[in-house]
């Protein structure tokens, strides 16, 4: 039922439409059509403009408010990239053994990732400006240049920083430099050499030339150094073993019961998260499994601390 109020008053007009019959028969017809078809028209048309009781205008839902990224309760420290340790510096004189003798040059690598000693790649060079020596393996500034960055492929999450490889052009000059860099764009097998590592293979105009390039055992005569990273204590640490000879697969330190592996990031450094080991005696093992226990490494952030042991040349 439409109510009253929506109706539209005809009282009026039936007064006028009286008059209209005493003054014409034929008037009373129409009259009676003007007074009583208008007024059903009017409920009609009210009808249709009264909304239905029933008929409720629909509400848009709200959308749900989007939820936030939640930062954990002990987030690690983000890795920085950290300058070397000044000359001055005096370095700690740990102490340092071998884990059982050195294992005869035999060209195994049981620990090698996609960088094996005994596999030629074939692919090419490019080169860049390798500004300080810095790079993705964190090593810092180094005056010794004859350093590549690996694609990312070959770069395997940090598994190359360290890597010697013996370089050579089609033309047959070669190079050997260590890979402390990554190059993300480069394709599988490609190597980015620094300006003056490339100079040595070919003039710089070339851009990109034709090279193959393996894994290499130099006989280095320094020894390996162990660098706490910056923010380190006893509670939280980040490791890195630096001047390898041969690429480094595991770094471990000791518990008081046994060896504990830490994760390595992609930024080379081996971090303990609750501070396990921190401070304490550290193992670390080469891609021919050779061990290597070194003791009385301080936490010293951001300080080279030389080690007296080397891994066997192969």
């Amino acid at each position: 039922m439409v109510p009253s109020s929506h109706r539209r008053p005809a009282r009026g007009r039936r007064t006028v439409l009286v008059s209209a019959v005493a003054a014409a028969a034929v008037g009373l017809l129409a009259a009676l059509v003007v007074a009583f078809v208008p007024d059903g028209g009017s409920h009609a048309a009210g009808a249709a403009a009264t909304p239905s009781v029933s008929a409720r205008p629909s509400v848009p839902p709200t959308a749900p408010a989007r939820r936030q990224a939640t930062a954990s309760a002990a987030p690690a420290p983000v890795p920085k990239r950290t300058a070397a340790p000044s000359a001055s510096a005096r370095p700690s004189s740990p102490r340092a053994s071998a884990a059982g003798a050195p294992r005869a040059a035999s060209g195994a690598a049981p620990l090698a990732g996609r960088i094996a000693p005994g596999v030629t790649h074939s692919s090419v060079a490019t080169h860049y400006d390798a500004g300080d020596g810095d790079g993705a393996c964190l090593y810092g500034p180094s005056p010794d240049l004859m350093i590549a960055a690996m694609n990312h492929t070959d770069y395997e999450a940090s598994k190359a920083c360290g890597a010697y490889l013996s370089v050579r052009a089609a033309g047959g000059a070669s190079v050997t430099v260590r890979v402390t860099n990554e190059c993300p764009e480069c394709a599988p097998g490609q190597l980015d050499l620094s300006e003056q590592a490339f100079a040595k293979l070919t003039a710089l105009s070339a851009g990109r030339i034709p090279v193959s390039w393996s894994l290499l055992s130099p006989g280095t005569s320094g020894t390996v150094s162990i660098r706490y990273k910056t923010g380190s204590s006893r509670n939280w640490c980040g490791i890195q073993a630096i001047g390898h000879r041969n690429p480094l697969a595991r770094l471990e330190v000791g518990t008081g019961t046994g060896w504990r592996p830490l994760t390595r990031t992609d930024y080379d450094y081996f971090l303990s998260e609750d501070g396990t080991g921190c401070g304490g005696p550290l193992r670390l093992t080469d891609i021919y499994g050779e061990r290597l226990t070194v003791d009385g490494i301080a936490i010293r952030p951001d300080t080279v601390q030389p080690t007296r042991v080397q891994f066997a040349r192969h």
